[in-house]
């Protein structure tokens, strides 16, 4: 799919500090949906861009915070941009948080930490395992029963008495639920009830019933809508449809709307103004490199085809499976989330048709870049054929393999899941900054 660039009118900003895929994947969907947008970090917010600062900014239609840390995205942007953000939607603004970005929208006991727009504050999980919930789940909604995905959300803990409107209430999985790294459709429902009066585990998902996904509230003259769902997720009809009228109601209708982006390889019927809008399938195989000069992007591609190639290494030693055409799925110990990160990256980079400044910044930090790619490539592989022979020692020979070793290994390579860090940020990072550089520019992805 070809993106087109920026406009000059007011647009809608997406905070892209620590968001990672989620960024990358909102940032698509509102490409996509033909809305002008714009990728903005949080010392420009603290800066006052969401208000038209310097001049040369139009003022912000509407804020969206994508998925991510919601403790990262608060110290991105600091207690002048978290106050830059409570300012603009009290004077009107409209701010729509998905999953990590909902979190942030919340109250907290530290309010450094939260912009405390709704008095709710978020809940936690009473087991590890249930928290680690992904895929679609069918919900009652202001708009009637929906299916709504959910990537390893945080959930609401409601507060009596407070003028907060529900939007959506879960009502049980839907077919594609994912419990950890356990498909829930395809145990047993006996099974499960024996694993629950047996061993205590509930794996059920009772505990997602009638609870809240996603609300809405007032905050001085602005409004919030707070999701867990991901709405933007590509390919989920029901989800992308009511995504484009939030965007629609936070702007005012202030937020242009260009023609919709039409995907590769489209049918005509999709490709129809008169289709549902939807947010297409994000094939990440065979993307296409945009850059002029391909021997200058040699050595962004190749990292990019290695970054696949520890995908395929891991689904030939049954660590990780491709669950969706943008997502691999993992198992237990298998850094899935980072390496998911970062693969979407590289192919968002090398889809996307590099700025003069991008260009400039690339060609300084070339060599480094190749170097760093290679080494990681290879520690990643040795890692992560060494956690398999530790997986199948395990039972008969359990300290042949030091697991303690083995744990600081995947710290320096990948870091940690929500907090960073590693070799691997490294490269996200200088990934990242690229495609922020080159954000108006068309991609193909």
């Amino acid at each position: 799919m070809i993106l087109s660039g920026m406009t000059t009118e007011r647009t809608v900003h997406i905070l892209w500090d620590t968001s990672r895929i989620w960024g990358l994947m909102a940032w698509r969907a509102l490409k996509t949906l033909g809305y002008a947008c714009r990728l903005s970090k949080g010392l420009e917010i603290a800066d006052g861009i969401l208000l038209g600062k310097p001049a040369d900014s139009p003022p912000a239609a509407m804020l969206l915070v994508p998925g991510g840390s919601a403790a990262l995205k608060a110290r991105a942007l600091g207690r002048r941009g978290m106050q830059a953000i409570r300012a603009f939607v009290a004077g009107g603004g409209g701010y729509l948080g998905i999953c990590g970005g909902a979190g942030l929208g919340l109250k907290s006991r530290d309010a450094g930490t939260s912009l405390g727009l709704c008095p709710w504050s978020r809940e936690g999980y009473p087991e590890r395992l249930q928290h680690l919930i992904s895929g679609h789940l069918r919900a009652v909604t202001v708009k009637g029963e929906l299916s709504l995905p959910v990537w390893w959300p945080g959930r609401f803990s409601p507060q009596e008495g407070s003028d907060v409107e529900i939007l959506a209430t879960c009502l049980h999985p839907d077919a594609d639920f994912w419990l950890a790294d356990l498909p829930l459709s395809t145990i047993p429902p006996h099974v499960i009830e024996m694993w629950r009066t047996v061993y205590g585990a509930d794996l059920s998902a009772r505990f997602l019933e009638n609870r809240p996904l996603m609300i809405s509230g007032s905050f001085g003259k602005g409004r919030y809508v707070l999701s867990y769902p991901h709405l933007e997720t590509p390919d989920s009809p029901q989800a992308n449809s009511w995504l484009r009228e939030l965007l629609d109601e936070l702007s005012g209708g202030a937020a242009p709307r260009a023609l919709a982006i039409t995907p590769r390889n489209a049918s005509e019927k999709d490709a129809s103004h008169d289709a549902l809008p939807t947010v297409p399938s994000w094939n990440l195989d065979g993307v296409p490199c945009a850059w002029p000069d391909v021997e200058l992007a040699e050595p962004l591609v190749r990292a990019m085809r290695l970054t696949r190639a520890l995908f395929d290494t891991g689904a030939l030693h049954h660590l990780c499976v491709r669950r969706t055409p943008w997502l691999w799925g993992w198992r237990s110990g298998y850094p899935g989330a980072p390496l998911n990160y970062l693969h979407t990256a590289l192919c968002t980079a090398v889809s996307l048709e590099p700025s003069t400044r991008a260009l400039a910044l690339w060609r300084d930090t070339r060599a480094d870049f190749s170097r760093m790619a290679d080494t990681f490539a290879s520690g990643a592989e040795d890692f992560l054929l060494t956690y398999r022979l530790s997986e199948a020692l395990g039972p008969t020979a359990p300290h042949v393999i030091d697991r303690k070793d083995l744990q600081e290994r995947s710290m320096a390579i990948f870091g940690r899941h929500m907090t960073g860090g590693g070799l691997l940020e490294e490269l996200l990072d200088r990934t990242e900054q690229l495609i922020l550089l080159s954000q108006d520019k068309p991609f193909h992805c």
